[in-house]
């Protein structure tokens, strides 16, 4: 079953430091990260309960333009920085990517995904790709290992403490009907319509597909104790509502 949205991959030239950045404009802890060394990227972590913000960058520049996550971050590179891509949970990858291929959607077999934190703990997931990865595109799906690192019960008990959650993710596209029906049939969810554009629920989350604007993909949070505000950051805008 699909669960919601997992994290969002957004590419910076320097994690550590924009990590921090947002992390403290937000609010929030600032978390571990590490490295995929197959891929040619690196990471810092911002929880928002189970899921995350995923801020990306590259160690090895030729490693990633061949690898299936360091491709899209590259491309968002090259652009400035912002969203790459993005992941929705499931907690059966290879029932739900049965049920989707069987309906048309463009999936990938699921396969084995790992990174190395800087303390030595290995985090494992799979993860299932469509056609293409791109941040106005359908994501990729993710069923993290619940006896790896940051997945096990005491990881997600702290978590589910925290003082925030990630409400939403608003993208702009050339084609509103084109990406409903990539949208519809990569998740197998159905469209409704919402201002302009057509809105997804993806469990307790919503995903908002607008005609392209001038402005950045909107993500949107809500954290406890805060009042209504937003601002770019990172490639993105940020809309926070109080929890």
């Amino acid at each position: 079953m699909l669960l919601g949205i997992d994290h969002l991959v957004i590419a910076v030239p320097d994690p550590d430091q924009e990590a921090g950045r947002l992390a403290e404009a937000l609010g929030l802890p600032l978390g571990d990260g590490g490295r995929h060394e197959r891929l040619g990227t690196f990471n810092r972590l911002i929880w928002l309960g189970d899921s995350y913000l995923e801020i990306i960058g590259v160690f090895d520049p030729e490693l990633a333009a061949a690898s299936w996550l360091g491709r899209p971050v590259v491309g968002a590179l090259a652009s400035g920085r912002g969203l790459a891509t993005w992941a929705v949970a499931t907690d059966d990858i290879v029932r739900d990517v049965e049920r989707l291929q069987a309906s048309g959607a463009q999936l990938t077999a699921p396969e084995p995904g790992t990174r190395v934190r800087p303390d030595g703990r290995t985090v494992r997931w799979w993860f299932s790709l469509p056609e293409t990865l791109s941040p106005d595109g359908p994501p990729f799906l993710i069923e993290h290992a619940v006896d790896s690192a940051e997945w096990q019960q005491a990881d997600r008990a702290v978590r589910a403490g925290g003082p925030g959650r990630l409400s939403g993710l608003e993208i702009g596209v050339q084609d509103v009907s084109l990406a409903t029906a990539a949208f519809s049939t990569d998740l197998g969810l159905r469209a409704v319509p919402w201002l302009a554009g057509i809105r997804f629920e993806i469990g307790a989350q919503q995903l908002d597909v607008a005609p392209a604007r001038q402005q950045p993909p909107t993500v949107r949070l809500a954290l406890a104790g805060r009042l209504v505000t937003s601002f770019d950051m990172a490639g993105c805008r940020w809309v926070v509502n109080g929890d």
